[in-house]
């Protein structure tokens, strides 16, 4: 009996190795567009508009976002309204802290990044990168500080819905992908989505007709 569990476990960890372990390309293909077609926009909207110097635009939080919601699109803490809420709760709180709470960094950091966890919890749009977001707003440099509130907005908000557009065009253009996995969510983003995925079946079925083709023309010679 003991034999057998033993067995039965090394098979079950054996198969989730292989799992884990596994390379697919064609995801790695789809994960790399996005977070390079992601990152890039906000990127070059940084660099022809602001010194490098001034990095108000091309916050750290939006690399870790960019992990989540690209190459782990089925995670709950993926989908649209952790990506958003997340980070505007977690900006929010930062910037609260920051401006009722003298500029002591060993004060604002941790309780900027603990209340912003539990008001992600508390709004059910947990997003771990929301947690260096509110860290920036305490910690950044003096430009973003100065910003105040408006950092909620810009470069918060408009960062994360340039993520998120370029997430809902990347994620639906192949049949081996959805985003938004929720249901709920996929709804909402429908006028987005479905034209993606529409183009993306016509191509694959002009492709497989292109094949099938070909392969007669090469039997009836």
């Amino acid at each position: 009996m003991i034999r057998k569990q033993i067995k039965r476990t090394y098979r079950i960890s054996k198969y989730i190795f292989y799992k884990e372990t596994l390379i697919d390309f064609k995801e790695n293909f789809w994960t790399f567009l996005g977070a390079f077609f992601g990152i890039g926009v906000i990127a070059f909207i940084q660099g022809v508009y602001f010194t490098e110097s001034d990095n108000l635009f091309l916050i750290g939080s939006f690399g870790a976002s960019s992990v989540l919601i690209y190459g782990v699109i089925q995670s709950p803490l993926a989908q649209p309204r952790n990506l958003v809420g997340g980070h505007l709760v977690s900006a929010l709180t930062g910037v609260t802290i920051a401006q009722i709470l003298p500029d002591i960094v060993w004060l604002t950091a941790p309780f900027a990044v603990s209340l912003s966890v539990i008001a992600m919890q508390h709004t059910k749009t947990l997003h771990p990168p929301g947690g260096a977001t509110a860290l920036i707003a305490v910690t950044g440099s003096a430009k973003i500080k100065a910003l105040g509130y408006l950092y909620v907005v810009f470069p918060v908000l408009t960062g994360v819905i340039i993520l998120l557009l370029v997430a809902l065009i990347v994620n639906n253009m192949t049949s081996n992908r959805k985003y938004p996995t929720d249901g709920r969510f996929s709804r909402n983003f429908k006028w987005i989505t479905d034209p993606i995925r529409q183009q993306s079946q016509k191509i694959k079925e002009k492709r497989i007709n292109l094949t099938t083709r070909n392969n007669k023309e090469k039997g009836s010679h």
